[in-house]
């Protein structure tokens, strides 16, 4: 699916995109409460920010409005084993259940895994075999296990941070959000880990909507934009659901003039992509390739709560397109003259 754009674009260059960013800044652990981050709060029409803790952001919610979070769980999908026969060491992060105990997967070290290379992990617990390469250079990889598969996996998987996180997770569950139910991302949608359930039942008493739409994280969401012309850029397709009482509420919501506020990028891809030309949300299922940049006219979000994401990266591109890209870069700016903490631990943006 596509967004819509009030004017053709030919051209939107990357490094319109770019800002430096102090390496010390990018956090490399959790805070042990979640809510404690600090929040950047930008007025998207006039730029004006104010500086909070994250725990705040019920003062910028009003009754009659409502929140979309992604109830996606991160599957521990960084597999570390070896190639049978040889005993090399390999790492498969999963990307994708494409049929079965067949599998989208990234490969690495991948010149050596070709087709009919076997894989052993957990001392043979799981077995694979790789069948075939497809697009990106990714590997469909056959598995071969007894019993339960999400629960070998639980076992000798690991979390898949991204490679700015230097070290191992202590607590696995640090990087899902407290709502996470369905299983399938090969990513946290990371603006949902600073909620506590204390924090969301206050939002509900507060007389805001709460409600959850699916989109499974894939590493396409955060694969670098390589052509100068961020058009051509081309999103992997990732699967999202919207359930029907999501879409009513939604729906509902905006009839009676209250915002609808997503929680990360994620869930702001979702209700774009499921939402038809006047707006109205559309429950149900589906693939999206949606890429939101500049341009692109919003059809149902009014707000977003999200992180502070990489220079150049679809996300920042995203966000622009909601308060303006020097309107954003101001406010990342600002966030880097405080010290905020930047990516999938650090600190929280709403923008209203």
């Amino acid at each position: 699916m596509t967004g819509t754009s009030e004017k053709v674009q030919t051209e939107l260059r990357k490094q319109d995109f770019y800002f430096e960013l102090p390496q010390e800044l990018i956090a490399q652990d959790p805070l042990e409460d979640r809510s404690s981050s600090r929040l950047l709060v930008l007025e998207r029409h006039t730029g004006a920010m104010s500086h909070h803790v994250f725990r705040e952001v019920t003062d910028f919610l009003c009754p009659g409005d409502c929140l979309v979070l992604n109830n996606t769980k991160v599957i521990p999908a960084r597999l570390l084993g070896e190639r049978e026969g040889t005993g090399a060491h390999v790492e498969v992060l999963l990307l994708k259940r494409r049929l079965g105990d067949i599998w989208e997967t990234l490969v690495k070290p991948g010149k050596k895994c070709r087709p009919g290379a076997r894989l052993s992990f957990g001392n043979g617990l799981l077995k694979a075999e790789i069948l075939e390469t497809v697009e990106e250079g990714n590997r469909l990889i056959r598995f071969e296990y007894q019993g339960i598969f999400e629960e070998v996996l639980d076992a000798l998987g690991e979390m898949p941070l991204p490679p700015y996180i230097t070290h191992k997770l202590q607590d696995k569950n640090r990087y899902q959000t407290v709502y996470a139910r369905y299983e399938g991302s090969a990513a946290a949608p990371t603006a949902g880990l600073h909620f506590t359930r204390k924090l969301l039942d206050e939002i509900e008493a507060k007389g805001v909507s709460v409600v959850y739409v699916t989109l499974h994280v894939g590493l396409g969401t955060f694969r670098p934009v390589k052509e100068e012309n961020v058009l051509e850029h081309h999103m992997h397709s990732e699967f999202f659901q919207v359930p029907e009482e999501t879409a009513s509420v939604i729906n509902d919501v905006r009839a009676r003039g209250g915002r609808v506020i997503c929680v990360g990028t994620t869930s702001c891809r979702t209700i774009e992509s499921a939402a038809d030309e006047t707006g109205m949300v559309q429950p149900g299922s589906g693939d999206t390739e949606i890429f939101i940049y500049p341009g692109y006219r919003f059809k149902v979000l009014d707000g977003l709560i999200t992180n502070f994401h990489l220079p150049e990266s679809t996300l920042v591109m995203l966000v622009s397109a909601l308060a303006g890209r020097e309107r954003v870069l101001n406010a990342y700016h600002e966030a880097i003259r405080e010290r905020y903490r930047f990516f999938s631990f650090g600190d929280a943006m709403l923008i209203l």
